[in-house]
């Protein structure tokens, strides 16, 4: 018989409501402390910071790890890598759930192909820069993993879950020693060069006279942004948020069982395979939502039984435990070799971000080139919540097509973002040609990005050639 007093039974518990207490904690000093507020920073990441700090004092004090105290079950550690592993996928799971009726222009469908290449484009060079300077590092340095800096795209361009999930793979696979915390640190340089950068970038507006003079104000939802018609209702025989978490229940234990076959069958990428649950998961939520739409179309569902408004509030659920429990799960202790090169990495990550991403809006999005800039960079230093954040700053009620862009370009991001992952697991084994690989990937996709403008010149050109020889 179980002891419902013992730490086995509450530890799962005390440690999701440390989390959870915290995020309270933080978001209070959000709204109180003048300086937080005007910092961007995300509460989530401020809640992990936190944590951080006390984790790292603990250790110092202790040599313990305070997660894996008898309070947290003695694996609290483990627990919140396993936590920050799940929320991804069931983040993105949520986000993928959700209707969209909206009727797309070709000049739209233009940009946001442009968008979701810009995307992959920024993966690669984060990749390019980084694996550069870990390989130069390793040569100075006995022992260094030299394929370490090919985290800086997972931690900055796609955030907490995915620099765990490659870090894991490097530390288990590859013997990178502390991979992932190493890849854990990244992600939260990340979301803290949004910040920075976000707050430069906005102040240099300022001084433009660039920037709204009203500040952003929560407007008021309304009824039809809450329920559409024929849906559901909101209290019935089954609450309507029990339906949508059970709608992505179903949608991840699908990837579950595609990620259990495809490990049978190729046992050797069981890391890789499992590593993706969050691709996965997006690929069975549009599964699950197609078939719904056709037993609505066939009468064998009368009731809309997808909401948006409260699968984009359970979605935002996941994803602020993703990037607390991501932080709070770093271990300063192991990175104590590591911290010249993560913080260049760090630097190199803001620096190189937002310079191309500041020549892409400028190039490509000129209509509205500042809220297309905050919104990438924001995203492409942590999450699409971070560059939801930057862009409301300045587009408070969402008026330019920049977050349409954000949603809208997940499916060519990725389409094209998917072969950088397999290289990812490539370059340990084969780091100088995954190097040149990857250069030559990111000089496709720049190709491809400025097409217009690079075939619209050769044409000029040619033009100007014909117009020399009837002279």
């Amino acid at each position: 018989m179980e002891n419902f007093w013992g730490f086995d039974v509450w530890g799962g518990f005390l440690l999701v409501a440390v989390l959870l207490v915290r995020l309270l904690i933080a978001n209070s000093l959000k709204k109180s402390v003048k300086f937080l507020r005007a910092s961007l920073i995300p509460t989530s990441v401020l809640a992990g910071l936190m944590l951080l700090l006390i984790s790292g004092i603990y250790t110092a004090v202790t040599g313990k790890f305070i997660f894996d105290a008898p309070c947290f079950g003695g694996k609290g550690g483990e627990a919140l890598e396993i936590i920050t592993y799940h929320t991804l996928a069931l983040g993105f799971i949520a986000t993928a759930l959700k209707n969209s009726d909206k009727k797309l222009t070709k000049e739209r469908n233009k940009e946001i192909f442009n968008t979701g290449v810009t995307t992959v484009s920024t993966y690669l060079l984060q990749a390019i820069l980084g694996f550069g300077i870990t390989l130069i590092v390793a040569l100075i340095i006995d022992g260094f993993f030299p394929v370490a800096g090919i985290l800086l795209p997972f931690g900055y361009g796609q955030g907490t879950g995915q620099a765990l999930n490659y870090g894991s793979i490097y530390e288990s696979d590859y013997g990178f020693v502390g991979g992932r915390s190493f890849g854990l640190t990244i992600a939260a340089l990340g979301f803290l060069s949004a910040s920075l950068g976000g707050v430069v970038h906005l102040h240099v507006l300022r001084k433009k006279g660039k920037l709204p003079t009203t500040a952003f104000e929560e407007g008021k939802l309304s009824s039809e942004e809450v329920q559409s018609d024929n849906e559901i209702p909101m209290n019935g025989s089954m609450d309507k948020i029990t339906v949508q978490i059970a709608l992505i229940a179903l949608a991840y234990v699908l990837a579950y069982f595609v990620m259990y076959g495809l490990g049978l069958l190729l046992p050797g990428m069981k890391s890789v395979i499992y590593g993706f649950n969050f691709l996965l998961g997006v690929l069975t939520a549009t599964l699950v939502k197609v078939v719904i739409k056709f037993l609505r179309k066939k009468s064998v569902i009368k009731k809309e039984y997808v909401n948006n408004f409260l699968l984009t509030r359970v979605g935002n659920c996941f994803f602020d435990i993703m990037v607390v429990a991501g932080i709070a799960a770093i271990r300063l202790d192991v990175l104590k070799n590591y911290w010249g090169v993560i913080l260049i990495l760090g630097v190199v990550g803001l620096v190189a971000t937002y310079a191309y991403n500041l020549f892409v809006a400028k190039t490509l999005f000129k209509k509205y080139e500042n809220e297309q800039f905050l919104m990438m960079y924001g995203m492409l230093t942590g999450t699409a919540s971070t560059g939801i954040i930057l862009l409301r700053e300045i587009d408070g009620e969402f008026k330019s097509p920049a977050s349409d862009n954000l949603v809208y370009q997940n499916f060519p991001a990725i389409v094209f973002g998917f072969p950088m992952m397999l290289l990812a697991t490539l370059a340990p084994k084969q780091p100088i040609l995954t190097l040149v690989i990857l250069i030559a990937f990111f000089i496709a996709m720049n190709l491809l990005l400025f097409r217009a403008q690079i075939f619209r010149r050769e044409k000029q050109d040619a033009g100007t050639e014909e117009g020399k020889e009837e002279v």
